[in-house]
């Protein structure tokens, strides 16, 4: 996936100067004016990170970013403002789960080091979820060849620490593992 970044703002304005603000960036951006348009390119695309205004007609910034947050958890979201309240920033943090809060007018280095530090966010989490399915994948392989083989996943020990596994042999280690879905370690499964 490219590093796909959203930026929602209903003054025309205002997206471009953001545009503008982000063109030596190797991004994909893609622009919308309303918090509707936006929630139409989430069915659509993907995107790593999303920046949004707060004060927008018909839908806010954070109603919009919680929305957003259910539609597309793994995405990064940054609320943008030139109206900060304590309410407005804790409604959005609270519904929206806000990675970051800009204020207008921003500062062109901070908006940019805000969206790295949400692509690098989102792709922390992306691996860690990758991980997680691999541990659970792994955890159900050691679960299917105890159920096989009792015992050999629970080595006993030694009476000096160290572990005492029983060998099994060439045919009885091809079996386990395409019993358990794995293959042949010639295979390099």
């Amino acid at each position: 996936m490219s590093d796909a970044i959203l930026l929602v703002d209903d003054e025309a304005n205002v997206l471009k100067a953001l545009q503008r603000a982000l063109i030596d960036e190797d991004w994909e951006v893609q622009t919308a004016s309303s918090g509707d348009e936006a929630l139409a390119l989430l069915k659509e695309a993907r995107f790593k990170v999303i920046v949004s205004d707060e004060r927008m007609p018909g839908m806010t910034g954070s109603e919009f970013l919680s929305l957003a947050s259910l539609r597309a958890p793994e995405t990064v979201r940054i609320m943008l403002t030139g109206h900060a309240s304590l309410d407005g920033a804790m409604r959005a943090v609270n519904g929206g789960e806000i990675y970051r809060f800009l204020i207008k007018p921003w500062n062109d280095v901070e908006l940019r080091m805000a969206i790295r530090s949400g692509i690098e966010r989102y792709e922390l989490d992306m691996e860690n979820r990758r991980l997680l399915s691999l541990v659970r994948r792994q955890e159900y392989r050691l679960q299917q060849a105890e159920r096989l083989q009792p015992g050999i996943t629970t080595p006993e020990k030694n009476a000096d620490g160290s572990f005492r596994v029983e060998e099994l042999s060439d045919g009885e280690i091809k079996a386990l593992l395409r019993d358990c879905g794995v293959g042949t370690p010639e295979q390099g499964e």
